[in-house]
């Protein structure tokens, strides 16, 4: 099933999610909406509050980027360590055409648990850190445009609530 994308503005964008407790059939079966989602709206990653639901997981899949990780679920991410940085232009599918030079960390090593539960510790670098960081920010209520200069972030703002006022968000 195909979710439609929470935009920026909702409530549940800006608000920590709740921790995943039941590891079964049904979060599987979220997971599995979540990638269909994912690729449906082009996108490398995406986190449960995009798609209306307050729980910390996330799924990423870089496989058709520049280094092929395959498909990853993150329950319960916790980022342990960074390291470098790096200044890449980064977007949102909460936040669609809207895109901006954002500064990550180049290396990022993350600890979460999988699809049953059992806890991993990965290390991504380039794309793949960007995106643990960027999915981690969506489980804690920040969306990457808070990581922008307040002028930029302001104007990406004035433009969204001006294609709100015209019914066009």
């Amino acid at each position: 099933m195909i979710y439609p994308v929470v935009k920026y503005g909702q409530k549940v964008l800006e608000t920590p999610a709740a921790p995943v407790t039941v590891f079964d059939g049904d979060l599987e079966k979220l997971v599995a909406d979540m990638f269909e989602t994912m690729y449906a709206a082009n996108g490398v990653g995406l986190a449960a509050p995009q798609i209306g639901i307050s729980k910390r997981l996330c799924v990423i899949d870089l496989a058709s980027a520049e280094k092929p990780e395959g498909k990853l679920v993150l329950a319960n991410p916790v980022i342990l360590e960074t390291e470098g940085k790096e200044v890449l232009d980064e977007g949102c599918l909460s936040l669609p055409e809207f895109r901006a030079g954002t500064t990550r960390p180049k290396r990022v090593t993350v600890r979460a648990q999988d699809l049953r539960g059992k806890e991993f510790t990965m290390t991504g670098e380039g794309l793949l850190a960007r995106a643990f960081c960027h999915e981690t920010d969506h489980l804690n209520g920040v969306l990457f445009i808070q990581h922008l200069s307040m002028l930029k972030r302001d104007s990406i703002k004035r433009r969204v609530r001006k294609l709100m006022k015209a019914g066009e968000w």
